[in-house]
């Protein structure tokens, strides 16, 4: 009877100790990755499985990683419509953010202090309803025609808020793409299919380091 019931014992416990090993293994592998911009996250006029959060899913999924990656880009947003939403997004709880916002206030002539506080703000959200998030900031550039001052100003406003806010940055997303035919929609300012999969690489080699 006591060796019936030791081995009994030593069965429950096998299995309770596997359990846990399976639970700590599926933690330590998901992430849920929210990407958080306008158009340019959207995929513009694609199909959006050609846009580069579906395109930096597929890759890391075929380096092993167990990841989400969740579109929230939406096509005319601004720093302020962003601020707006992001309570709603932030329901599906995440590991990364990837905030892609700025460049519709920055092509609107918005006041630049306006779009800093409210890409803080966002940032400021998302930090109290996930304390442990990673943020990953996108950079970007207006246009020349927006005057030599205020496209110097609005750079800067990428790399302050990633130093301030001890967040990564990617320094341009748009690079080895904007500016390229080839590489962009008719209107010269949206990716195609092959310029998301550049965006994707900009991406990656920026949150690759924290994917543990």
């Amino acid at each position: 009877m006591l060796r019936y019931l030791f081995i009994i014992s030593i069965l429950i416990l096998i299995n309770y100790s596997s359990s846990l090993s399976l639970d700590f293994v599926s933690k330590d592998k998901s992430y849920t990755i929210l990407c958080f911009g306008n158009s340019l996250t959207a995929g513009y006029n694609l199909n959006p499985t050609f846009a580069f959060p579906a395109v930096i899913e597929r890759i890391l999924k075929e380096k092993g990683y167990d990841v989400e990656v969740i579109n929230a880009g939406l096509s005319g947003e601004t720093s302020a419509g962003g601020l707006e939403r992001i309570n709603w997004v932030l329901r599906h709880p995440i590991n990364i953010l990837i905030l892609e916002l700025g460049a519709n206030d920055g092509l609107r002539g918005l006041p630049l202090e306006q779009t800093k506080k409210n890409l803080q703000s966002i940032i400021d959200r998302v930090k109290e309803k996930y304390p442990d998030v990673e943020i990953v900031i996108a950079g970007m550039m207006v246009p020349p025609n927006m005057g030599e001052r205020y496209g110097n100003q609005f750079i800067k406003i990428y790399p302050e808020l990633a130093q301030e806010n001890d967040a990564k940055l990617i320094p341009f997303l748009l690079q080895g793409v904007g500016g390229d035919p080839e590489l962009n929609l008719p209107d010269g300012i949206h990716p195609n299919v092959e310029g998301h999969k550049i965006v994707a690489e900009n991406v990656l080699e920026v949150i690759l380091p924290l994917l543990k």
